[in-house]
């Protein structure tokens, strides 16, 4: 089978399921409007979405085997079409909430099967242009999702950001049964199910997702909800440890750990993704509350970025075959670096230049980061394990874009309140500056029309909401500057993979 038409029938799916991860955020509002729902309980929409997901991700490879892969491939592509017109016609929110669960279940193992089929497909001197492929869809549908959700919602209404995924679906299911063929590793077998491993992992994954999105919201650890969730998780992941190193047939073989270059790629994605959806998350935020910038505009800052990295994927690609990829991977991790760097230097003058420059650098470095780190990632795991490998890469690849924007969001809220207390310190009547400020903003409140008697106070109201955005930029660039750090210590760590690995061989489809 021709390897092209197979990467084309995994890729669609997997690339609808990417974008349905982001296209509800920016439909919130009129979802929540339609279902008479509150702001915390529609939240609730996309953080079920993300539970079941982040819960099916590492059990695909056991269930491949389990089902068969095939056969569960077209089990989760049906089953995510079907809740899709469901969530199209949910009647409330709590089924909404529920056909999103389902929906997650159905595209969980998306990604990680698709992933699995490219590096089986392509030979291993092929892995850099397969990984280009897979990586234009894990970078093109956070970039695409808003920007359709938020066109499909203002021109047609909010249910059919659910509705088009269903041609594409149908369309996926007949690909999927005519152009792939289980290899014999991957046909159904019987084996006994790990009924405590499926349990621990459920639970462990679902309650830390809960925490990472729900955390901020509810003031961390101050929240008895909070602090429960996450000690349920704790307590539930060290015992799913405990149970996959003694059972026979784990849902998650957790041996292949022992593959450095394995452990070491996935710590380096996770930060990567963490990066990257940090910053990704903070710049529109930054744009829109501090600089005035509108939705659109905005979009118009993050999307360059979006088409550096797919320019720069299929280079790398080509790139990574041609010379030592571990250079490669650290260029795009330096490049990145910088580029998150550059985000903490801005402030209120900044103009537009300034601000989409720093993202286009982000997205050439993601592209040169993604693909070399993919391939010596994956390179040295052999076939029979490569389901399994790729959902627990998948797995720490979402949790990392998870954590990060739980890190940043926290980071902004507690470094504005700690800059606004230093700022503060200098508003004094003694300060020769500010009694210069006061005056200077008496006298335009004044030139206005403002009454002299009401001048005054106005003036120093305006001097206070001045200090609160300052205060709010300097808060941005603490939280990209620690982005940029974090990144610039998991450099060390390219030295410990090695270049190439087991040969991971080609089987007919």
């Amino acid at each position: 089978m021709n390897k092209w038409i197979i990467a084309l029938t995994v890729m669609l799916p997997t690339l609808i399921e990417i974008v349905d991860t982001s296209v509800v955020n920016v439909s919130l509002d009129s979802i929540r409007g339609s279902l008479s729902a509150g702001i915390e309980e529609s939240t609730w929409t996309i953080t079920s979405y993300l539970v079941s997901n982040a819960i099916i991700i590492p059990m695909t490879g056991w269930l491949s085997r389990i089902f068969g892969r095939k056969r569960y491939l077209i089990f989760s592509i049906a089953l995510f079409t079907l809740s899709s017109f469901f969530c199209g016609t949910a009647w409330n929110l709590k089924s909404l909430i529920f056909f999103r669960i389902l929906q997650g279940v159905g595209g969980g193992a998306l990604q990680p099967i698709s992933q699995s089929i490219l590096l089986e497909t392509f030979p291993r001197k092929q892995h850099g242009m397969a990984m280009a492929i897979f990586g234009v869809g894990i970078m093109f549908g956070p970039i695409i999702g808003p920007l359709l959700g938020g066109w499909i919602t203002d021109n047609w209404s909010w249910h059919w950001i659910f509705f088009i995924n269903i041609p594409i679906g149908i369309l996926s299911i007949l690909m999927v049964t005519f152009f792939i063929t289980d290899p014999h590793y991957m046909r159904r077998m019987s084996m006994k199910i790990d009924y405590w491993g499926l349990v621990f992992l459920a639970v462990g994954l679902g309650c830390l997702q809960i925490v990472l999105d729900k955390g901020q919201t509810e003031d961390w650890f101050s929240s008895g909800f909070i602090t429960s969730l996450a000690l349920v998780s704790v307590v539930s992941l060290v015992l799913f440890l405990v149970v996959e190193s003694t059972v026979d047939h784990p849902i998650v073989d957790l041996k292949t750990f022992r593959n450095i270059s394995f452990s070491t790629g996935s710590l380096v994605m996770f930060f990567a993704f963490f990066n990257l959806f940090g910053s990704i998350v903070l710049l529109p935020v930054y744009l829109q509350t501090l600089m005035g910038y509108t939705s659109t505009l905005a979009g118009m800052v993050l999307g360059p970025g979006g088409i550096a990295t797919l320019i720069a994927m299929p280079l790398a690609g080509r790139l990574v075959t041609r010379m030592n990829p571990k250079l490669l991977l650290g260029l795009g991790i330096i490049t990145a670096s910088y580029a998150t760097h550059l985000m903490s230097l801005f402030n209120l003058t900044a103009d537009f230049a300034t601000v989409i420059w720093p993202r286009i650098v982000l997205g050439v470095g993601m592209g040169f980061l993604f693909i070399p780190l993919t391939t010596l990632t994956m390179s040295g795991i052999r076939k029979e394990e490569m389901a399994n490998a790729s959902g627990i890469y998948n797995l720490l690849r979402n949790l990392g874009g998870s954590f990060g924007v739980a890190f940043v969001t926290t980071m902004i809220a507690r470094r504005a309140q700690f800059h606004q207390f230093r700022l503060v310190d200098g508003l004094t009547p003694f300060d020769a500056r500010y009694q210069t400020a006061v005056e200077h903003a008496s006298r335009m409140m004044e030139f206005s029309g403002v009454a002299p008697a009401s001048s005054h106070g106005l003036g120093l109201g305006a001097i206070y909401g001045q200090l609160m955005r300052q205060a709010a930029v300097l808060s941005f660039n603490d939280a990209f500057f620690l982005l940029s750090c974090f990144l610039v210590c998991i450099l060390p760590l390219v030295l410990l993979m090695k270049k190439g690995g087991g040969e991971v061989h080609v089987e007919a489809h």
